[in-house]
């Protein structure tokens, strides 16, 4: 067998190089067979990304066409033949006034941004405790933590909802109905997610640079606020998605710890366009999309600190 014979290469540059043209096309061909399976991963997400678009495009074509047409044939003839469908915007504007936007889209945020800080800042103290700090039982009390992510809201619903009344029996203080009602218990089921999310990225961070602070004579306030929340923003960034998203987008604890009246949130709006016999779902596919505005914003502002913030920690 002939030994492979060195080949002079000249690159872009105009330097003279001596490669080995065996070497280096055996190297091509590996290449090129690492490359195959990332476009049948991505042929695969896409299939997947159109299958969970399905809904939501029925979900407009529903809502841009008139009753009539909607409960005589399917949305996918509308698509067939767009040009000979009817659209209108009308369904649009009856939910815009029946949800009465301009009262129900503050309550919301009323409702979700407290509810999506209170936890981050609650969690963020607690994993950097169960980071930086040694004492005993400290696995002990994290495995607890991790335990209570797996007691659904369901669950405590009714002791949570007598321990309010008690309290307001008791202080004449009435949390049932008001927006702390929503706060604390959004704020409650969001901290073991959380503290396990924080504390998987602080772990990732450099002990290094914590220990030249200490012997700098930092305190932990410090430490905390000036180098740990600025390194953490990713991961913080992407429990905000997580947590803004649920909170936003949550009917349950608003119906019971909301109820109707003057502070009822979005997502109640969209239940009482339903109507009593389920005439209005017309309405409420339109009422859908005028909620779903705010949660891609804040998505697609936060979304290149997302993938960060939840894979940190996860390969060391």
């Amino acid at each position: 067998m002939s030994a492979a014979i060195p080949t002079p290469v000249v690159d872009d540059d105009g330097r003279r190089e001596v490669v080995n043209v065996e070497k280096a096309s055996r190297k091509r061909e590996r290449t090129g067979d690492k490359k195959k399976p990332h476009v049948l991963i991505t042929i695969i997400m896409g299939v997947i990304a159109l299958a969970w678009l399905f809904p939501l495009v029925g979900l407009a074509v529903t809502s841009l066409r008139p009753r009539a047409e909607v409960e005589a044939t399917g949305w996918w003839t509308a698509l067939l033949n767009p040009f000979q469908t009817q659209w209108t915007f009308e369904p649009f504007a009856q939910a815009w006034e029946s949800l009465n936007v301009s009262q129900t889209f503050w309550n919301s945020v009323a409702v979700t941004i407290p509810a999506t800080v209170l936890p981050i800042m609650v969690a963020a103290m607690a994993a950097y405790g169960f980071t930086f700090f040694q004492f005993k039982f400290k696995e002990v009390y994290f495995a607890i933590v991790l335990g209570l992510m797996v007691v659904p809201i369901q669950l405590a619903i009714i002791p949570i909802l007598q321990l309010f009344v008690w309290f307001g029996n008791t202080t004449g203080i009435q949390i049932i109905g008001q927006y702390p009602a929503a706060w604390i218990v959004h704020s409650t089921f969001a901290l073991p997610l959380a503290i396990y999310i924080l504390r998987n990225y602080m772990q990732t961070l450099p002990v290094s640079l914590i220990e030249a602070a200490r012997v700098d004579g930092a305190t932990h306030f410090q430490i905390f606020w000036r180098l740990i929340v600025p390194m953490s923003v990713p991961a913080l960034a992407s429990f905000a998605i997580f947590q803004f998203l649920w909170v936003w987008n949550d009917f349950l604890v608003a119906y019971i710890f909301i109820q109707s009246g003057p502070n009822q949130v979005l997502t109640q709006g969209l239940y009482t366009l339903l109507g009593q016999y389920g005439q209005g779902w017309q309405r409420v596919a339109a009422g859908s999309f005028i909620t779903l505005i705010v949660p891609l914003v804040i998505f697609f502002a936060l979304q290149r600190y997302f993938v960060r913030g939840l894979t940190a920690g996860s390969v060391k």
